[in-house]
């Protein structure tokens, strides 16, 4: 699924992404995020959405967490968006299982 997941994403939108400084450099940790996530939760305010967490101690604003927005369809995901928080937001987790 992360291959589907990556292949939507336009170089256009991952342009748009990474066009923050802050991210301009997350091509790979955005990938890596997706692979291999430390945490995954479902949006609060859209069940089709899961947010996809990873900790950087380094970033260039500081220890963040790399959040990659995902939405699923029928049969079909997208990134929605990605950025850099300092907390994960609310919802359920749904991975790592407890």
């Amino acid at each position: 699924m992360v291959l589907e997941i990556l292949s939507g994403v336009t170089e256009e939108h991952l342009a748009h992404i990474l066009d923050h400084p802050e991210m301009e450099e997350m091509a790979a940790e955005i990938e890596r995020v997706l692979r291999q996530p430390q945490l995954v939760r479902r949006s609060r305010s859209d069940v089709t959405v899961r947010l996809f967490y990873e900790f950087y101690a380094q970033t260039l604003v500081g220890g963040k967490w790399l959040c990659v927005v995902v939405k699923y369809a029928e049969n079909d995901a997208f990134v929605i968006t990605a950025y850099l928080t300092d907390n994960p937001k609310a919802g359920e987790e749904l991975w790592p299982i407890k």
